[in-house]
């Protein structure tokens, strides 16, 4: 295993031409709303300047663990792949992790794009030293819509492309979902967005610069359990924890659950900074109305900050940033270094 004390190794960046694999190791959502993917594929080459590449199972719902593991190796190991992108989450991803082959990811590494199920890829890129970002799912977050969201246009040229530092900034609006793919409107409307509320600080008011690594929290409790992460909480020393939560909007005391045995296993401790995305607060069959949303935001912030706090009262945390399952969405280093500043309340990703 490899920990924050070692050498990551930063994938190359791409460049205009150059082609990127685009794969479906949980759902193949392509197969479901293959118009959403078409238009999701045209987007990225408009602002990226790359092209994408399908494998067997990018469309093919059903598809076994081990087919979708079979198409990341062959990504991983072809050179003339240049970076990874996942075109959505799921729920079984954790099954997949088991046949990927580690020797092709560590001697060509290639960023990897995904969020929610794909904290299973992410995390164990993580722990064979090769960085990634975390978001960017295709289907999501370039298809859907009359347009990708400026934020998130500028995340994924900078994760794939330009690596500058960027500041994350609050894009002052969101969504928890979008139309129903199956409705043409899906390509054309954003779903329906309310204006957002300032992040929450707390801890003390100074600077933190540290890798990062963690992700969807539903899904860090499957890869703690599975036993895929390394034993000693000092790999985190120094680092910097990010977490969001799912659709399925766990409850703030289940999410205080998690967040506390986090804090048993000595994670919180390690770290210098912990950031928490904006959760989503409503879904297709569950739809609160707006005081509902507004409660349940709330009620996980102030457990995660309480819960935090318990275990370290000298980390710096911030709350609302949106990284996870909302949109807009920004796209974070994963293994890469983030800036959590305590002191003038910004954060800044560096996507070198």
């Amino acid at each position: 295993m490899v920990g924050l004390c070692m050498e990551f190794r930063r994938p190359a960046k791409a460049r205009p031409g150059d082609k990127v694999a685009v794969v479906s190791p949980s759902f193949a959502a392509p197969g479901q709303a293959p118009s959403v993917h078409e238009q999701a594929m045209r987007r990225l080459s408009e602002l990226t300047g790359l092209v994408p590449v399908e494998y067997p199972t990018t469309r093919k719902v059903g598809a076994s663990a081990r087919e979708r593991a079979a198409d990341l190796n062959a990504a991983f190991g072809d050179p003339g792949i240049r970076a990874v992108l996942a075109t959505i989450g799921g729920e079984d991803q954790i099954t997949v992790v088991p046949h990927l082959d580690a020797d092709a990811a560590w001697a060509d590494p290639k960023p990897f794009l995904g969020y929610s199920d794909n904290t299973n890829i992410l995390s164990w890129l993580w722990t064979h030293g090769v960085a990634g970002f975390y978001g960017g799912s295709t289907q999501v977050q370039l298809g859907p819509g009359p347009a990708v969201d400026t934020c998130h246009a500028m995340a994924l040229r900078a994760a794939l492309i330009t690596g500058e530092r960027l500041e994350v900034t609050d894009p002052g609006q969101s969504e928890d979902f979008g139309k129903d793919w199956a409705d043409p409107a899906a390509l054309t409307e954003y779903g329906t967005r309310e204006p957002t509320e300032p992040w929450a600080w707390a801890g003390p008011a100074r600077p933190v610069t540290g890798r990062t690594w963690g992700g969807c929290i539903d899904v860090i409790s499957w890869i703690l359990t599975a036993g895929r992460f390394p034993q000693d909480p000092s790999v985190l020393d120094g680092g910097v924890l990010l977490l969001e939560s799912s659709e399925d909007l766990i409850p703030a005391r289940e999410f205080g659950f998690i967040l506390r045995s986090l804090g048993e296993r000595g994670l919180l401790e390690a770290v210098d900074a912990v950031m928490v995305a904006r959760p989503p607060a409503s879904n297709f069959t569950r739809m609160p109305d707006p005081a509902g949303r507004a409660a349940h935001r709330q009620a996980q912030r102030e457990t995660a900050i309480e819960i935090v706090q318990r275990y370290n009262a000298a980390a710096v945390v911030c709350v609302g940033v949106p990284f996870g399952h909302t949109r807009p969405q920004w796209i974070l280093p994963y293994g890469g270094t983030v800036t959590v500043d305590g002191a003038s309340q910004r954060v800044w990703a560096d996507f070198s």
